[in-house]
């Protein structure tokens, strides 16, 4: 399996220790990148600075840090320590009224204090409109292959044909993850924003996520780059590692 445009997601409450063992291994499997979520519970920022000290190429995103919680002057006093040339710092409205406005002011911000990649986490039709715009890449999310074909096609026709379109599945490949994976997708499927995207594209949230190896290459096939977040029995760094073996 070609682990080049492959990346692995992780909760941002993965303990440190846990990172520490399990970046080098992804870095040596050859995917492309690790990406933490952000949570109150879980700063993304500070997880993948103890990343980048036990890698060297291993591409480093947030997935992503929601903007009404941290905003870009804090998100930019967090940096220390995370490498600008590898780090992808994906952004999103949170629960913000002004959520577009908020995004635009915010994309400005932290460009003028990093070089580091801003990719703009977008769920409906004006946020991938407007990150498409002013972002680096948009960062998709709850998508059947079909629907992220789609967006992908509609991102080349309004942003340089290099601007990619990364997409974030939720992914469970062993029989005991299987409950944690219908929880997870229950529980999104309860909220509006999320149920709007799945009626916009006309699938459950079981449908947009991979439950079985060979789904893989049916979304490499439509996206720059796929991000697994990986779902698991529990999340310990022995299960997390069974999940980077299965891919081999």
């Amino acid at each position: 399996m070609d682990r080049s445009r492959l990346s692995i997601g992780l909760p941002g409450a993965t303990p440190h220790g846990i990172l520490e063992a399990l970046a080098p291994q992804i870095e040596a499997a050859g995917f492309h990148a690790l990406w933490l979520n952000d949570t109150p519970g879980g700063d993304a920022l500070a997880g993948l600075a103890v990343a980048a000290q036990v890698t060297s190429s291993l591409v480093l995103g947030t997935g992503v840090i929601p903007l009404d919680r941290r905003p870009a002057t804090g998100i930019l006093a967090a940096l220390d320590g995370l490498p600008p040339d590898r780090l992808m710092l994906g952004i999103g409205t949170g629960a913000a009224k002004r959520g577009l406005t908020l995004i635009e002011e915010s994309v400005a911000e932290l460009r003028d204090g990093t070089t580091a990649s801003i990719i703009v986490g977008a769920l409906g039709p004006k946020t991938r409109a407007l990150g498409a715009r002013v972002a680096d890449g948009l960062l998709l999310n709850w998508l059947t292959p079909e629907a992220a074909a789609i967006q992908r096609a509609e991102l080349v026709e309004t942003a340089d044909a290099s601007t990619p379109a990364i997409l974030y599945v939720r992914t469970a490949l062993a029989a005991d993850a299987l409950p944690a994976l219908r929880a997870e997708a229950a529980r999104y499927g309860g909220y509006p924003s999320y149920a709007a995207n799945f009626e916009r594209i006309g699938a459950t949230p079981l449908e947009t996520t991979i439950q079985e190896l060979g789904r893989v290459s049916d979304y490499l096939a439509v996206v720059d780059e796929l991000v697994l977040r990986v779902i698991t029995r529990e999340p310990t760094l022995a299960e997390y590692e069974r999940f980077l073996t299965t891919l081999q």
